[in-house]
Order: C-alpha cells, then structure tokens, then sequence
C-alpha cells in the first residue's frame, strides 16, 4: 500500500514496479554486503590456518558466473518492464479527451477544446482518458501529478504529450518539479476529478468564447494560411496541389518530408510545422512555407491546431462534452 493516493488507473502498477525494484535491489544488496561480512569473518587476521589458506586460493567461477547471469535476467526484466509501462503511457486510446497545457514562469495555462480556460487549475472526469499536450513558452518545465503517478519534461516550442485516466474524485496537488527559476516554488496548481456528470455541468457553467476550433479556423484565415493551404470549408480549390498541401485529411495520415523520412501527422508534427517549416517540408512541395516562430504563441498554435485536426473527419479529436 502505498503512502501516496492512487488516483489513475496505471498508478497501482508504476507503485509495483518501484517496488519490485526496490526488493530486487534490497537482495543484490544484502547478497553483496553478506559475501563481504563473511570474508571479512572468515579470513579476519590471526586466522591463518591451513583450511583458511586453502580456501582463499580457491574460486568457484560457477556460483560467480550463476549469481552474475542471474541479477542481470532479473535486472533486464525490470527494464522489459519498465519499458511496457512507458511505452503504454504515450499512446493515449483514442477517445481520450485532449486538454493544451502551457507552461510559463511561473504558472500552468490550461486550455480546453470547448474554448474554457483556466490557470493552475485542471478539471477532468474520473472514468474517461485525458491526452495532455503541453509545451512551454519560456524555458523548460516538467508537469507532475504524484498521485496520478504521472511526470514530464515540458519543452519551449514543442509538444509532449501524456495521458492519464483518473479512478477517484477528489483534488490533488501538481507541480513543476524542473527548477525553472526564482518562482519555481510557486508553480504549482490543482487538479480535480469529477464524476462525467459533474464534469459536463463544470464545463456548462465556465465561460467559453467559442471553442478551440472555431478560433483556429479564424486564425487560419486571418494568417493567410488558406491562400495557400486547401481547408473544408474555404478556397477548397485555391491552391496548386503541388504548391502546398491540402489541410483536409492531413491530420493522422503519414507524411513523406523531404529528406525521404516519414511521419505521422499528429498534433506535434502540426505544432512543429508551423513553427519550423523547413524540417517539416514535404517531399512533393517546391514551395518552402514561411516560419511562424515569435509570430504566434502557444495559445494560437493550439487553436490552429484543434482546427485542423477537426479537418480529418475519421480522426475528430474529442470535445469533452
């Protein structure tokens, strides 16, 4: 049982590995430090006979070889382990609820796709996955929820994305646990589970401009994206298809850059390739977009953002409601 409170689905497992790890290190431990009390005992000055002699000329690489192999199967499950766990932690399913964090000395700006805003302050039902996407427009930060078990570096000018479910209702504490400069102590916010019912009439109730999309689909416009870019709903036909690519069906489909690698258009890739266009480039577009960076900020990018992904009608991203 651990001190903390498990409040995700996967914080039972994270709290099983830790302490796998620390049983497994604890034996190796006790294992190293007993051979060296024994030799310590066994071989202590004065005792010098011919029995004692003996023994210390004497080695059994088989036990040595047999402890050895043995503590690096267990170690190299625990990385196997480790790794599964991980892994599952960045693949969000795909009904998880998607919820903009920026980081910024020194707070946590949320953002979510029904347009409501809050800061050092993050609501979210209990029962449901929430996909974070966060970045930071200063320095690096790392977002932390100890009773989610969950914790990830916070970059300037990129997304990192993390997801959760939460399994008990409450508020919990969240932190920045990257030293982030003279206000870093103070960067700390508020999370709060809610049943689905309380959480829909949480969202009713807070002031919302419109939603995400609908002002990414006006940066678009008022950014001169459609002029070059063909979008659902306007200039359909406005650009030359081998001038740049079309926005519609982007979103989740794989994308050939122009040194040859390919890439799934997520939301990072989209994020990336409005800030760093050249690195983004496709291999079929002579035309080299122009670079957003210290243009827009991390709030418009998430807005532009959630407009595209609304632009790929098999993968909308979800509206939390």
């Amino acid at each position: 049982m651990s001190w903390l409170p498990e409040a995700s689905a996967h914080a039972a497992r994270i709290d099983l590995l830790l302490a796998g790890l620390t049983i497994i290190s604890l034996a190796v431990l006790g294992l190293v430090f007993g051979l060296m009390v024994l030799n310590v005992i066994r071989f202590r000055a004065g005792r010098t006979t011919a029995v004692a002699r003996a023994a210390a000329g004497h080695k059994n690489w088989w036990f040595e070889i047999a402890w050895t192999a043995a503590t690096l199967v267990i170690f190299f499950g625990l990385f196997l382990w480790a790794t599964q766990l991980y892994v599952v932690g960045f693949r969000p399913p795909a009904d998880a609820i998607q919820i903009y964090v920026t980081g910024k000395q020194w707070m946590w700006k949320i953002q979510y796709p029904g347009g409501q805003r809050e800061i050092n302050a993050l609501h979210v039902p209990a029962g449901r996955p929430v996909r974070l996407l966060m970045t930071s427009e200063d320095v690096i930060h790392d977002f932390s929820v100890p009773a989610l078990r969950i914790k990830h570096d916070v970059l300037p000018g990129r997304y990192q994305s993390l997801w959760f479910t939460a399994t008990r209702t409450g508020s919990f504490r969240l932190y920045c646990t990257q030293f982030c400069g003279v206000g870093h102590s103070r960067m700390t916010g508020t999370l709060t589970v809610l049943e689905a019912a309380d959480y829909a009439d949480w969202l009713n109730n807070v002031p919302a401009s419109g939603s995400l999309a609908m002002a990414g689909e006006a940066l678009f416009i008022r950014s001169g994206c459609s002029g070059c870019h063909a979008s659902s709903r306007y200039a359909p036909d406005a650009a030359d298809a081998s001038r740049a690519p079309s926005m519609v069906g982007l979103y989740g489909s794989r994308v050939v850059l122009a040194d040859g690698h390919a890439i799934v258009a997520d939301a990072a890739f989209l994020h990336d390739a409005i800030l760093d266009s050249p690195r983004r480039q496709g291999a079929s577009f002579a035309t080299e977009m122009p670079s957003f960076r210290g243009v827009l900020g991390e709030e418009d990018l998430a807005a532009l953002v959630a407009y595209l992904q609304t632009l790929s009608p098999a993968l909308p991203p979800d509206t939390g409601n």
